[in-house]
């Protein structure tokens, strides 16, 4: 997870919600990292998850990535959910939850879904605190609404 929390600080300097995604191959080998680009890129599913995703297949070579492990600082979304169970993703480990479109337990459980054919492992609340004043942190700095 600290290696997400660190891929995620990279989005500092952006308009971009500072989120970030890394897989590991099943022997502990970092395969590709992704952070949050949809305001860089103006590509609405830009989310670090699937970038990280995209970089991983192409790195191991097929979309299978069966046995691999994703580590994200901010709990899925429905969008990235699907991708992960769609990839065959073995291990999903998250950090802070998301209350407003989790798809991993907040707000629906996409990745433990029964009628799906495939459940990856969920491990919840890894350095949730750490991820959580990432982002608070991030929309404190941002300008709010403008009076008037």
């Amino acid at each position: 997870m600290r290696r997400a929390l660190a891929v995620a600080a990279g989005c500092h300097d952006s308009a971009d919600v500072p989120v970030g995604a890394v897989v590991y191959a099943p022997d502990g080998t970092e395969l590709a990292i992704g952070r949050n680009e949809r305001e860089a890129t103006g590509d609405p599913t830009a989310h670090a998850e699937i970038l990280a995703l995209r970089a991983a297949a192409a790195r191991w070579g097929e979309w299978r990535l069966e046995g691999c492990t994703i580590v994200v600082t901010l709990e899925p979304c429905t969008m990235c959910a699907g991708a992960i169970v769609l990839a065959r993703i073995g291990t999903v480990v998250f950090g802070a939850w998301e209350p407003k479109t989790g798809a991993a337990g907040s707000l629906w459980d996409v990745l433990r879904d029964r009628r799906l054919n495939h459940r990856p492992e969920v491990y919840s609340g890894v350095l949730a605190d750490e991820s959580a004043t990432l982002l608070r942190t991030f929309f404190d700095r941002r300008p709010g609404p403008a009076a008037g």
